[in-house]
């Protein structure tokens, strides 16, 4: 069969996303911050868009009243402002205007407090680990091949203090003999904190072991030979093993409880992230009340005077054209701001109205709730939902909470018991281990009874997943 070409026509209907919709999906899932952020780009981007000050206005208001009740004679005319230039000195006026030096001789000696920077200002950023490392083996004498190959060794240890990638591949890129290479490791090793560049827990633990003020033989083995029999708790191995009574053994374990597992998170200590709620909620009257963020959202309009240039019939019509695409984007931007909050508003009302007793009594009486749930309350697709709860931030008062928070799906209540969510769940879990006997710990197995008394029908695995997701040691790790 030959193949040919022809041409043809072909009517059909396709969905396209306009660069005005990708704007409008795009603020929605923008946090409160980065909306403001988004709108000053905008603003400086696009000429007709102009905030509304509603203070200068009633201002200009006042003084255009003000100055038609005022009297002709009141005022000293043209000659009082001719004067008033000629004795004002504009060039000192200008020059103190943008001194910035501290020694400017129009600065006074005394400043108030206002004048000096903020707080905020003056501290100095925290140092990293890498960087607090290569500030204490600069101080070493080095070659240069020897100082890559340390800086190397320290740029692949991640924030616990552990290399990232086996030290035989560091090696195999530097030019150093691998003795050489050995010493530089363990001088980086003993650099503070110590045990920042080990490959495991048990070399971690041993270098800082082998730099105990008072050295002990046996905690060094057993951090060599039997870690995971002193996890288990086996003391009688342990005991066995290495011809000591278990009570030098449980001595031995107090120490190696005493060292750092992760030494790097002495230094690179994660940063507090500070966040702005999206929703405010507040008990009014027994009832609570749902408001979205505006501070800091300024109220947008149209400029009046690119509205005058498309009224003018003498404009140039390359500049007609170009003030009519940005006035259609700027009505865009002001529309997708306003139904962006009306969205949040939505959500963040029927998640309320659905977990009033989370409100009330806490966490613990968390409601199982899907997207779906709320999409169909509202009258949204579940996208959309799912968008508007992506790093958005609720305000209550018992705290503060991601809205992706409150959305669990139900467990529990497949097999006769009642639906209870995922939150709930942990915290149940969590205080009945809380309440334990530390002796005789309860099992996964034993957890899932107990909340079966409670019409909580869960099998051992879900117990097992939940508790873990807490960080939460099995039954065999958490007997004393």
């Amino acid at each position: 069969m030959a193949i040919k070409m022809s041409q043809g026509l072909k009517q059909s209907q396709s969905l396209m996303i306009t660069p005005q919709l990708q704007q409008a999906i795009k603020l929605l899932t923008l946090t409160h911050l980065e909306m403001t952020t988004l709108i000053s780009q905008e603003m400086v981007e696009n000429p007709m868009l102009e905030e509304i000050d509603f203070e200068a206005e009633d201002l200009s208001s006042r003084e255009e009243m003000d100055a038609k009740e005022a009297s002709a004679e009141d005022f000293s005319g043209p000659e009082l402002i001719e004067g008033a230039k000629d004795t004002f000195d504009w060039d000192q006026y200008s020059e103190s205007f943008n001194s910035t030096s501290s020694s400017s001789p129009n600065m006074k000696e005394s400043s108030s407090p206002d004048d000096l920077p903020s707080y905020e200002n003056m501290v100095s950023k925290s140092q990293s680990l890498q960087e607090h490392l290569e500030w204490q083996l600069r101080m070493e004498s080095l070659t240069t091949e020897e100082l890559n190959y340390a800086l190397e060794l320290i740029g692949n240890i991640d924030d616990d203090g552990y290399l990232e990638v086996p030290v035989d591949e560091i090696i195999a890129r530097s030019k150093l003999e691998r003795d050489q290479a050995i010493g530089i490791l363990g001088l980086v090793q003993h650099l503070d904190p110590v045990g920042c560049g080990a490959q495991n827990l048990e070399e971690c633990l041993g270098i800082q072991a082998r730099l105990l003020p008072e050295r002990s033989p046996l905690v060094e083995l057993i951090v060599e030979r039997a870690m995971k029999e002193l996890e288990k708790k086996d003391y009688a191995k342990i005991s066995k093993d290495f011809g000591v009574s278990k009570e030098k053994v449980k001595d031995a374990e107090l120490i190696i409880m005493g060292l750092n597992p992760k030494p790097g998170r002495l230094v690179s200590a994660e940063e507090t992230q500070y966040v702005v709620p999206d929703i405010f909620i507040a008990e009014v009257g027994g009832e609570f009340v749902v408001q979205v963020n505006d501070e800091g959202v300024p109220r947008l309009r149209i400029s009046n005077l690119y509205k005058s240039l498309i009224k003018n019939q003498t404009s140039d019509a390359e500049a007609k054209e170009f003030v009519q695409d940005k006035l259609r984007s700027a009505m865009w931007l002001i529309k997708s701001i306003e139904n962006r909050q009306k969205t949040i508003y939505k959500v963040a009302n029927s998640i309320v109205r659905t977990q009033q007793e989370f409100f009330k009594k806490g966490p613990a009486f968390l409601k199982p709730m899907i997207l779906k749930d709320i999409a169909n309350e509202i009258g949204m697709h579940e996208s959309t939902v799912s968008r508007v709860t992506t790093n958005k931030f609720m305000h209550t008062p018992i705290g503060t909470f991601e809205l992706k928070y409150f959305f669990n799906a139900g467990i529990g209540g497949k097999n006769g018991g009642i639906d209870i969510a995922g939150e709930s769940l942990k915290l149940k879990i969590k205080e009945m281990i809380g309440h334990e006997d530390s002796k005789r710990p309860l099992s996964d197995q034993k957890i899932s009874e107990l909340l079966s008394t409670k019409d909580i029908i869960v099998a051992r695995r879900t117990v097992a997943k939940y508790r873990e997701m807490m960080g939460i040691a099995p039954s065999s790790k958490r007997k004393k």
